[in-house]
């Protein structure tokens, strides 16, 4: 494929074909974005659905976005696109084993979304509509799950599209003896982070649950930071006859630090508490039995200075046991290599950084997820969904100690019990669970429900108990086959719940 050059005034060559916007081009080039499109009016929104027979509901990329002017979307038209010169030559332009110039694009997009680049729908940077979508060749749509996917994925797609059609049949064998998994995809490296700029104010917020101890090495952590933070807003939701009011001692530290006695149940209502209380340009989050390298807060800071973006993830580093230190984080940093910053496709309450202005357009936390599991996840979703490019950060490094006793996950292991023993959970309403249990968490199946289509969560569904049926031991295969029917009810009874939470809408007290 032939492209044309542009040299914006920084005197970087773009690389394109079409017709852009070059005012608009120019503006892009000192921003965060790697390619630019507008396939959306040009009929690649959601294109090649197939994509939900792997990714299901597991990928936050997995649909495309509505009602932004710029957003993430790998879905490139590939006669309508602009893109970094040198970006294009580390991946060598389109990879040729595709058959149609649609796929050729597609792969791309999905290889920068997966390796540190970032594809960008803009609206009106292309205005033509003169290409539009093609439907994917059945040959093409085998090659790319074979070339990205286990070969298991590539017999599920055969599996699910029809196992009994020649064409598709057709399709698998052509990829399965021509196509080989691709192992060398280019990564694009990060950028040298810049020096800290100003003094942009940072507030933290720490939710805690029986763990005051782990809470005070957190909060040393914090006054030892290279550039610390100005307030920390502890959220403690210790029930007043075992805790220790008078082991907080605000005066010790160079920050302003908050206390904040949570009478309300949940780690979720516990955030939104901690973020009312917050005056900082940026927002640090973290859990309770985390430790925290020096230099934690600025290269949080920094990073989203030099990349322009609105939130991010740090490193978190598991500990091998909760007495470890700064000593041992130190040493499990050394053994990570940075390869790649990039977009996330996950978010962690444990360590992450946003900017204040965008955790107000969501307000805070849905206090539907209290109780049960996800609230990570569709806090950042929910961010890029409303235009907030996520962002791995590996450079803000925590280390995680995950004791075994204390923490709001006690409070909602309370969901595993049955009977008289068991509190009811915030997620069960006004219908407390009796003799059967729902599983998956209903909070999960919430997340599901909220966010995904009709496709995709019976993929999940499908998916689930095929995964039942194939974990464990063979010879107990007969057993799980026969214990289907209850499972099976008890995932009805999650989406029971789930569909009771949909019903409510997003909740944030």
């Amino acid at each position: 494929m032939k492209l044309n050059s542009y040299f914006t005034k920084t005197g970087e060559e773009i690389l394109y074909i079409g017709n852009p916007n070059f005012g608009l081009l120019e503006y892009l080039s000192l921003d965060i974005g790697d390619v630019w499109h507008s396939s959306f009016e040009q009929g690649f929104k959601n294109a090649f659905t197939s994509i939900a027979y792997q990714t299901h509901t597991a990928w936050w990329y997995t649909n495309d976005f509505n009602n932004l002017n710029t957003c993430i979307s790998w879905r490139i038209n590939p006669y309508q696109f602009a893109i970094r010169k040198n970006v294009w030559e580390q991946f060598n332009g389109f990879d040729t084993d595709y058959k149609s110039s649609e796929m050729q694009a597609l792969s791309l997009g999905y290889d920068l979304i997966r390796n540190g680049g970032v594809p960008l729908y803009v609206k009106d940077l292309f205005k033509s509509n003169k290409h539009q979508f093609r439907n994917i060749p059945i040959k093409d749509e085998y090659s790319f799950f074979r070339k990205k996917f286990k070969p298991e994925h590539s017999n599920y797609l055969l599996l699910r599209k029809g196992i009994l059609n020649f064409n598709e049949i057709r399709g698998y064998m052509y990829a399965k003896k021509k196509i080989k998994f691709d192992e060398l995809t280019p990564i694009i490296k990060p950028k040298p982070l810049n020096i800290l700029e100003g003094k942009p104010i940072v507030s933290c917020v720490i939710p805690t649950m029986l763990r005051q101890d782990f809470t005070l090495q957190l909060l040393d952590d914090l006054n030892n930071q290279t550039y610390k933070p100005s307030q920390v807003i502890v959220v403690d939701a210790t029930p007043a006859n075992q805790r220790k009011d008078t082991l907080y001692q605000p005066l010790k530290y160079s920050f302003e630090l908050i206390i904040k006695w949570q009478i309300s149940n949940g780690s979720c209502r516990a955030r939104n508490e901690g973020i009312e209380l917050c005056t900082g340009e940026y927002i640090i989050f973290g859990d309770d039995d985390i430790r925290l390298a020096p230099d934690y807060i600025e290269n949080h800071i920094r990073l989203l200075q030099t990349y322009n973006a609105g939130a991010c993830n740090g490193l978190d580093l598991r500990a091998d046991n909760q007495t470890q230190n700064l000593t041992d984080l130190a040493y499990k940093r050394k053994q990570y290599s940075i390869q790649k910053v990039g977009l996330s496709a996950s978010f962690n309450n444990a360590n992450s950084c946003v900017k204040r202005t965008f955790v107000n357009q969501l307000v805070g936390n849905d206090v539907n997820f209290d109780g049960g599991y996800g609230e990570d996840s569709d806090f950042g979703l929910s961010l890029v969904k409303s235009g907030v490019m996520v962002l791995f950060n590996p450079y803000a490094v925590n280390l995680h100690l995950k004791p075994t006793m204390g923490g709001y996950r006690w409070w909602g292991a309370q969901d595993k019990l049955l009977g008289k023993k068991r509190k009811r959970q915030p997620w069960e309403l006004d219908t407390p669970v009796k003799w059967l249990r729902p599983v998956p968490s209903p909070t999960i199946m919430y997340f599901i429900l909220k966010h995904f289509l009709p496709q995709q969560i019976t993929e999940y569904k499908i998916k689930y108990f095929l995964y039942y049926l194939n974990r464990g031991s063979k010879t107990k295969l007969p057993l799980r086959i026969l214990n289907i029917p209850i499972k099976l009810l008890r995932y009805q009874k999650s989406v029971w719940y789930a569909k009771k939470l949909i019903a409510l809408g997003i909740r944030h007290k």
